[in-house]
């Protein structure tokens, strides 16, 4: 009997010990650009979707509560018909994204470049109806310097003090109208985590948590750079743990910062693919000796909640009639495919309804989706997410002659390599080692982002790809035959983010800021899919033909490689 009571007291003494472990362990999940993918239901492809909130509301209920901080880093408002919906059709009802967050129990939000896009009403609407603070540090009032959204917000978890830190990428206004962002303005991001770090270290706490809409990119500090979360993390000593996002990249990093502390740093990839998670486990005596390791869980890994989908499924409802609405009918398909290798429908419906909206006498455009297909037949709300992925506005401006040359030239020198024989690649690809694409699941990788592939319609011209990048593009005259100058002016339909200067086309075209607004003539006060959305309603029957005057020369050669790297782009 004496060794029982022994072995049952120390039985007792271990699982005290182990409770009291378990006590000092606090759990953080955070999501990032999840751009609208919320409910288990894609309404731009019209399919349901094995990962979205539903698998990690299901997680949650598992687990308790009071041990987990849950964290978004921005970017939820665009990327779907939900959240378009939600942002422009009905603004009376609480917005979805809003509801849905609240609903699980997010503790704290960052705000991502393409919130802003969605404009004023729509993320001021949602910072008042979160029940949990909108952050970001740099986004800061223009007259009084004072951050527009919150800078840092103290989560007490567990008997532990966390304070988590929101910072937005500082790139905004190369990509968005000003009318977008009005009143704020977008500071450095490590300047400003150092302006705010004592502030957050007076607060005593346990744990201090950056919440970046940004890329990871490196320890180097590039004054206003888009992706400076590693910057931030070993400049701005303090930090114990980083969620990052924007890239779209899934990573998991960790770096030592200027004092010699590690820092666990977390990249979520988008649309719901991974979800981002921390353990921190605190020994005695509290803030700087806790452990924290982290991982990227798939979210399909995870069951959905059928209480949540239930609780939704009105939502889904209405969601499925109003993207099911016919707006029109396609003589015949038209797939982003064909635009990496010529004129392709896809590319110039998107040039024909822009010359037309405008009365421009020039088009820019490029695809904003890699790879992305319209059926022949009945066009419905749904597939004008296809058409046109982002919420841009349209904007009409002049531009020389000379200065549309040099930005098909820029187009250009991201779009094509050189090639010295007719066996060479045409495109431009991540390279490896061995010299040859790199191959993700099967599919050669671009070096750049087709949203960056400007052609043009209403000018003739040539694109040699023989010659260096900056020396490609010919430019022979107006598709009506009249003469092309480089020195006159011209009106030009150009989107938003393009002539923001997203993607250096503006730039290297020599078009600043400040020019830019001497040359605009006018700016749609909708996003540019409204408008085309009503243009095809309008036509009733449209034939997405290829109808641009331009093409890649030798001909011979571009037609031989388009065979070959069609399919290694397309498998």
């Amino acid at each position: 009997m004496i060794h029982l009571r022994n072995l049952l007291l120390l039985f007792a003494v271990a699982l005290a010990v182990s409770c009291s472990e378990q006590g000092d362990k606090l759990q953080i999940y955070a999501t990032t650009d999840l751009h609208g993918m919320l409910l288990p239901f894609d309404f731009t492809e019209g399919t349901e979707r094995d990962r979205s909130l539903a698998n990690l509301d299901s997680l949650l209920t598992a687990q308790e509560r009071d041990k987990i901080i849950l964290l978004d880093n921005g970017d939820i408002l665009q990327g779907d018909p939900l959240v378009y919906y939600y942002n422009y059709v009905d603004t009376s009802n609480t917005h979805i994204a809003a509801d849905i967050l609240n609903y699980i129990g997010y503790d704290a939000a960052t705000a991502g470049n393409h919130d802003i896009e969605a404009g004023h009403p729509a993320y001021d609407r949602i910072r008042r109806e979160y029940s949990f603070p909108m952050l970001a540090a740099n986004a800061v009032h223009d007259d009084t310097g004072e951050p527009y959204f919150r800078p840092y917000t103290i989560i007490k978890k567990n008997g532990r003090k966390v304070v988590v830190f929101g910072l937005i990428t500082p790139s905004v206004p190369t990509w968005l109208p000003v009318s977008l962002y009005e009143g704020i303005r977008f500071d450095d991001m490590v300047e400003t985590a150092r302006k705010w770090m004592p502030v957050m270290k007076n607060e005593n706490p346990d744990l201090i948590v950056g919440l970046f809409h940004s890329g990871m990119g490196d320890e180097d500090e590039i004054y206003g750079d888009e992706n400076s979360s590693i910057a931030v993390a070993v400049n701005v000593p303090g930090f114990d743990v980083v969620f990052c996002g924007h890239d779209h990249r899934q990573d998991l990093n960790h770096v030592v910062n200027a004092d010699g502390d590690t820092v666990l740093i977390l990249d979520g990839g988008s649309r719901a693919d991974v979800l981002m998670h921390a353990v921190i486990q605190f020994s005695e005596g509290g803030r700087g000796r806790a452990h924290v390791s982290g991982e990227l869980i798939a979210m399909n890994s995870l069951p959905p909640s059928s209480l949540f989908t239930r609780r939704y499924q009105g939502v889904i409802d209405t969601l499925k009639q109003y993207t099911s609405e016919v707006i029109g009918v396609f003589d015949a398909p038209a797939t982003t495919r064909d635009a990496f290798f010529g004129p392709s429908g896809f590319v110039d419906l998107i040039h024909r309804i822009q010359l037309d909206i405008t009365g421009a006498q020039i088009s820019l455009a490029a695809p904003l989706s890699f790879d992305q297909q319209i059926d022949k037949g009945e066009v419905c709300i749904r597939d004008m997410f296809r058409l046109y992925r982002f919420e841009n506005f349209l904007y009409t401006l002049e531009m020389t002659g000379g200065e549309i040359d040099r930005h098909l030239e820029h187009s250009c020198g991201m779009w094509f390599s050189t090639m010295h024989r007719k066996s060479d690649y045409m495109l431009k690809y991540r390279m490896g080692n061995d010299k040859k694409p790199l191959m993700v699941n099967g599919s050669a990788r671009l070096a750049n982002n087709s949203y960056n592939f400007d052609s043009a319609m209403g000018i003739e011209f040539t694109v040699d790809v023989t010659k260096p990048a900056g020396n490609r593009v010919t430019i022979s005259t107006l598709s009506d035959g009249e003469v092309f100058s480089i020195d006159s002016l011209y009106t030009v339909a150009v989107n938003s983010y393009r002539a923001n200067g997203g993607g250096g086309h503006f730039p290297a075209a020599g078009i600043t800021h400040a020019l830019l607004e001497k040359r605009t003539l006018s700016a749609t006060n909708k996003d540019l899919r409204y408008y085309m959305t009503e243009w095809i309603r309008k036509q009733g029957e449209v034939d997405p033909f290829p109808l641009a005057t331009w093409k890649i020369i030798p001909e011979a050669w571009a037609e031989q490689a388009a065979k070959r790297e069609r399919v290694m782009l397309f498998p």
